[in-house]
């Protein structure tokens, strides 16, 4: 936190210039809470240094699950000026991501300030973590009734992805937002049409952490704002349709010292050309992946994306086994060229400063303790034979991951163990909220069929 309070007084002058010149008349004051929704209050742009000093206020009891009742002072969000992003389709108007303090003292129920602790703990040993993501969305139609279907009606191929007339079916949308990307500097690689109908993935260029997790913040509600004004609907869900490929968030991620890329190594005897503290980080991730699932993968559609048995194209392309290999994208863990490593579980409903602490957080676990990633596998093997159990699978379900969760000290004492036992519990009244509910299956095949 005070990094943040540092840069703003570094950055204030340099800013207020910037959004004079470029007559930004407001600013929205951003922070995500537990579950990744962005929270904001409409600030003027002339109140920038106060809003910086002070910070602009939240109650945060009506907010939800940021460890405050109605009694409770007001939570304060500070904006980080490296942060700030002009909006493209609105120019008058700049989005900060803020970190979140109670009488000046950082909060801990703030998951940006979570990825900002374990990053510092990170550069302490030397580290500093670059990712790149690579969203993917739905672009639907919603009808009277509620209903929901994939807004080009043409798009109905059974094996649609890359298929060229419905990308460009979506050339105006897809453009439009490529070049909003290019406007913030984003550096735009490419952009397909994905492996269900009306699905779409953006790939742009990799950063730190903080800025990666700030931009796929702001990128999903990009691109919902742009759906909107076209009467669409923008879903990142998991898994929206159940005979569809689902909603992944692929991460890329390396770790870098001093501009040198700590992941390469040309001589890897493995042949990825990937370092021992690649492998190390990779054997992290496998280690603690049952846990890390209730992060990356935190709602119960999330689940129904893993354990998706087969689709119209014949494959979920979601890992739901614990394992790693090269250029391999039926595994938990790619290794698709030198010196990056993909995690392939993450999807969209994740919290993006959340999972990427707890990632990093998982790896280096492996790192400080040289865990090999063929070892953990081969151990899991034992186990499963011995026991009969699926220990390198990834849970099938909210309720398996949660319980995974609660037994891993590392995570836990990373993350925050007050912020994790909040997490839990609501995570758990998640469960129980979907378990009570009778959907119109059950209706239809234990009330109508058996009666």
């Amino acid at each position: 936190m005070n990094g943040v309070i540092t840069s703003n007084t570094l950055l204030l002058e340099d800013i207020q210039k910037k959004m004079e010149a470029e007559n930004v008349q407001f600013l929205l004051a951003s922070f995500s809470d537990m579950n990744g929704t962005s929270r904001a209050k409409l600030v003027p742009a002339k109140r920038l240094s106060s809003v910086c000093e002070s910070g602009a206020g939240f109650a945060g009891f009506a907010v939800g699950d940021l460890g405050h009742g109605p009694c409770d002072p007001d939570i304060l969000c500070i904006p980080d000026l490296r942060s700030m992003t002009i909006l493209p389709w609105q120019k008058d108007l700049a989005w900060f991501a803020g970190t979140l303090t109670e009488d000046g003292t950082p909060w801990s129920y703030c998951t940006r300030t979570i990825l900002l602790n374990v990053m510092e703990k990170a550069k302490k040993l030397g580290y500093e973590m670059k990712t790149g993501v690579e969203p993917e969305f739905f672009l639907l139609s919603e009808d009277g009734q509620g209903g929901i279907s994939p807004s080009d009606a043409f798009d109905v191929a059974k094996k649609p992805c890359y298929n060229q007339q419905a990308l460009m079916r979506n050339y105006d949308f897809l453009s439009t937002l490529i070049n909003h990307m290019d406007e913030l500097n984003w550096n735009v690689a490419q952009a397909d049409h994905e492996d269900a109908n009306g699905q779409f993935e953006i790939n742009f260029e990799f950063a730190d952490v903080l800025t990666s997790a700030d931009r796929l913040t702001f990128f999903k509600y990009m691109v919902r704002s742009m759906a909107e004004e076209r009467n669409l609907v923008a879903t990142f869900m998991p898994k929206p349709f159940s005979h569809l490929t689902g909603n992944g968030c692929h991460m890329h991620l390396s770790l870098w010292n001093d501009g040198k890329n700590l992941f390469k190594d040309e001589k890897d005897l493995r042949g990825n050309e990937l370092s021992e503290t690649g492998y190390y980080f990779i054997g992290g991730l496998l280690k603690h992946a049952r846990a890390l699932s209730a992060i990356v993968c935190p709602t119960v559609n999330s689940y129904k994306r893993l354990t998706a048995m087969s689709t119209s194209s014949g494959q979920t392309w979601a890992p739901n086994r614990i394992s790693y290999g090269g250029n391999n994208r039926t595994q938990l863990v790619r290794i698709p060229g030198a010196g990056r490593i993909e995690f392939r579980a993450m999807d969209n409903n994740a919290n993006p400063y959340l999972a990427a602490a707890a990632i990093l957080a998982a790896g280096f676990d492996g790192i400080e303790n040289k865990v090999d990633p063929d070892i953990i596998i081969s151990e899991y093997s034992e186990i499963k034979q011995m026991l009969g159990i699926q220990v390198n699978s990834l849970p099938t379900t909210l309720q398996e991951a949660i319980s995974e969760l609660e037994q891993d000290t590392v995570l836990i004492d990373s993350l925050g163990s007050d912020f994790i036992e909040t997490y839990i519990k609501r995570k758990k009244e998640e469960w129980a909220e979907y378990h009570d509910f009778i959907s119109a299956w059950e209706i239809e095949k234990y009330l109508k069929e058996t009666n």
